[in-house]
């Protein structure tokens, strides 16, 4: 572990940390050059020298690392044993669950520690990190976490490769390997889930509580149209909530084997659903020609997303994605309208639909809003990190 470095924060900023915003930023340093070693410890202190926190260095995102603790405190391996023990006693009702075993038990700067993602998935752990500073505190991390909870197996994934990419390398760590798929279930759903694949896994674990209320009160008779859908989590979720046909859109060629092993795993006849791999904005242009309409959207585009012909940037496309979508829903009918786009808050994220909706001429109703689960811990102190917003919106005219 590295020594110490010792940095002073601007006079403007010492409010925001001495409150606990736990992204250390360039902009907000006097002498930011003091950085050199990505895992190095950060004491921050006012221009005073009083002291404010400590936290590390690790680059990521807008940031330069992470402040870890308001106290003149060691940042050694109990430091990381202590807060992963706090996090997992307060998922004490996810490990008892009888329906669901795939849900996050460390949940980054909501639980402590930024940079750093364990998520279990029935008995097998992932580990993300998202920076080399992170990954130094590997051995505190893995000591601490095989010492608290009883594993089949751990892996981890490297996400900090040029701009922030995920580094391809054998992922197992400890343990027993995984023979894959491994099934998990979620609210009595099961997935396929592979650890060993690439950046994503097989489902995102966020969406839970979305997808339960999808099945349990939306479906229902409807037709339904799931567009970006990566292994069909959305189309399952609503045929087994008594859908009357679902259709999944995405450009993965990956997607289409996948939401066939999702649909069979829990006994729904796939080839009666439609599974089409194409550009989301080129099926739009289809469903219109063919006057096809539907009665639940689910629209849950990446923040950001390229094909031969689009690009997609959340911050500014969002509007437009959703004027197509009216187009193609029936009056009454429900668009779910979902983005993990940090760039902006959910007050934003209302007005992409008010503009939409008025654009288009059209009378709406935001019936249910969501944003991350309770595994999913955040910090006050941090609103970009609860990242996920999601509205239930009615056509009503």
């Amino acid at each position: 572990m590295s020594q110490e470095t010792t940095l002073t924060v601007k006079s403007k900023y010492v409010n925001k940390y001495s409150k606990g915003y736990p992204l250390i930023q360039k902009s907000s340093l006097v002498n930011p050059e003091k950085l050199k070693e990505e895992g190095a410890i950060l004491k921050l202190l006012d221009e005073r020298g009083g002291f404010i926190g400590k936290g590390y260095h690790g680059l990521q995102n807008k940031g330069l690392g992470w402040l870890l603790t308001l106290k003149e405190e060691e940042i050694d391996r109990d430091f990381f044993k202590k807060s992963l023990q706090k996090a997992i006693s307060l998922r004490k009702k996810f490990f008892s669950a009888d329906d669901t075993n795939a849900f996050r038990i460390f949940n980054g700067e909501g639980d402590g520690i930024g940079g750093l993602t364990i998520d279990n998935f029935n008995g097998y752990y992932l580990i993300n990190w998202y920076s080399e500073g992170i990954f130094t505190f590997r051995d505190y991390v893995l000591e601490s976490l095989t010492e608290l909870i009883e594993y089949q197996a751990i892996y981890e994934k490297k996400r900090f490769g040029k701009q922030g990419q995920y580094i391809e390398e054998d992922e197992f760590v400890t343990g027993e390997r995984g023979d894959f798929p491994i099934i998990v279930k979620e609210n009595g759903v099961s997935f396929a889930v592979y650890l060993n694949e690439g950046a994503m896994v097989g489902v995102f674990l966020d969406q839970r509580e979305v997808r339960k209320k999808i099945r349990n009160e939306y479906a229902q008779g409807k037709k339904v149209l799931n567009t970006f859908s990566y292994t069909g989590a959305f189309s399952v979720f609503a045929a087994l909530g008594g859908a009357s046909h679902t259709t999944s859109v995405d450009l993965a060629n990956r997607s289409y084997a996948k939401t066939i092993e999702n649909f069979s795993l829990n006994g729904v006849d796939y080839e009666v659903q439609d599974i089409v791999v194409e550009d989301v904005f080129q099926y739009f242009k289809y469903a219109k020609r063919k006057d096809k309409k539907f009665d639940l959207v689910v629209l849950d585009p990446p923040s950001f997303a390229r094909s031969k012909k689009t690009t997609f940037r959340a911050e500014k496309d969002y509007t437009k994605l959703l004027k197509e979508t009216i187009e193609i829903t029936e009056r009454d009918g429900v668009v779910v309208a979902s983005t993990n786009c940090s760039k902006f808050n959910m007050s934003k994220f209302k007005s992409f639909a008010e503009t939409a909706f008025n654009e288009m001429g059209r009378k709406y109703k935001i019936v249910e809003e969501y944003s991350l689960p309770n595994d999913f811990k955040t910090s006050s102190q941090f609103k970009e990190g609860n990242y996920l917003k999601v509205l239930f919106i009615r056509i009503e005219g």
